[in-house]
């Protein structure tokens, strides 16, 4: 398997957060795959996403967020591993984590690594700025003029 390979694997699933199409998720991650993020366990404990819980979560994304949108700022390959720095962007035009609609216009940044293995990702450690995505949402106050949390 090529770094380059496993690099259009990780844009390929970041892509699915962009579009909300999983049409080809097998074809990008294992079956037994497994997302583990800081902030967003699995219902069973495990502490990561399965496939079935990263379709949902992506799908509140698209919910809260219709012109929700990925892009790609720099990628790094070694080995079986691949690290995605991106910056995602949206207006919030639909609940999302129970915050009403606010037609806010939303930018933050975050990192994922994915680990490939036989041409598909059957692993990933995700990090994105929640805090900060939840400031410009108004559901966290700032200090005045700072711009800091409180």
């Amino acid at each position: 398997m090529s770094l380059e390979r496993n690099k259009e694997l990780a844009r390929a699933a970041i892509a699915i957060w962009s579009t909300g199409d999983f049409s080809q998720v097998l074809e990008i991650f294992t079956p037994d795959y497994v997302m583990h993020q800081h902030h967003h366990g699995a219902a069973d404990g495990t502490g990561g996403l399965g496939l079935k819980e990263m379709r949902a979560f992506a799908h509140e994304f698209r919910t809260g967020f219709p012109d929700f949108h990925d892009t790609t700022d720099l990628q790094l390959a070694e080995g079986d591993l691949v690290a995605t720095c991106f910056t995602s962007s949206g207006t919030h035009t639909g609940p999302f984590q129970g915050i009403a609609p606010t037609g806010r216009k939303l930018s933050w940044t975050g990192i994922v690594i994915d680990r490939v293995q036989d041409d598909r990702i059957v692993e990933s450690w995700g990090n994105w700025d929640m805090m900060g995505m939840l400031q410009q949402l108004g559901a966290i106050p700032t200090r005045s003029g700072t711009g800091q949390a409180v």
